[in-house]
């Protein structure tokens, strides 16, 4: 069985989702719980509330501490990869290894993967992306300095929004894109 857990954090309620092989997904901070909570339930349907053991307590922990603005990488959350083709789990290794307060662009994911003009379809990936904070999407950027897209509720001005949190110098011209 799936459980979840909903959680508030310095900037609203988010949650994440997990079953017996590791976290399923996670969700970004909502304003409002009951929006949150609709959400996370959207996107993973079948997932029931749960109390957290300690492997996810850590991951919570973890999330709290970046959306305040340290620098936990998130690195030691066990992701149930199962059903992720091969393509996205590359892509989704190398996000998670951006630290906090940096980021890559789209092409640099692409060129480590082993061909710069898979760009476009690493953007796909991510904009799939079903564990964002913990593979921090909001970290890839486009080329020139230019944010880039992002499919959460909130669209790129959350993605500027998480970066400023972490002090990444992208979300410094996010007044340069009339986003601020």
């Amino acid at each position: 069985m799936n459980t979840y857990a909903l959680f508030e954090t310095a900037i609203g309620w988010t949650g994440i989702a997990w079953g017996d092989n590791g976290l399923i997904g996670a969700h970004l901070p909502e304003r409002d719980q009951t929006v949150a909570r609709a959400s996370l339930l959207r996107r993973f349907p079948g997932v029931v509330e749960a109390g957290t053991p300690p492997e996810v307590a850590g991951v919570i922990h973890g999330i709290r501490a970046l959306l305040r603005g340290e620098k936990p990488t998130l690195l030691e959350a066990r992701l149930d990869l199962s059903g992720v083709p091969e393509f996205n789990a590359k892509v989704y290794a190398i996000t998670r290894r951006i630290p906090p307060g940096e980021t890559m662009t789209y092409g640099a994911v692409a060129l480590r993967i082993g061909d710069r003009h898979l760009a476009q379809q690493v953007g796909g990936v991510l904009g799939r992306n079903p564990w964002p904070i913990v593979v921090p999407c909001h970290r890839v950027t486009a080329a020139g300095g230019k944010p880039g897209g992002f499919t959460a509720r909130g669209g790129v001005q959350k993605k500027l929004k998480l970066l400023a949190i972490e002090g990444a110098p992208a979300a410094a011209q996010a007044d340069l894109f009339g986003l601020e």
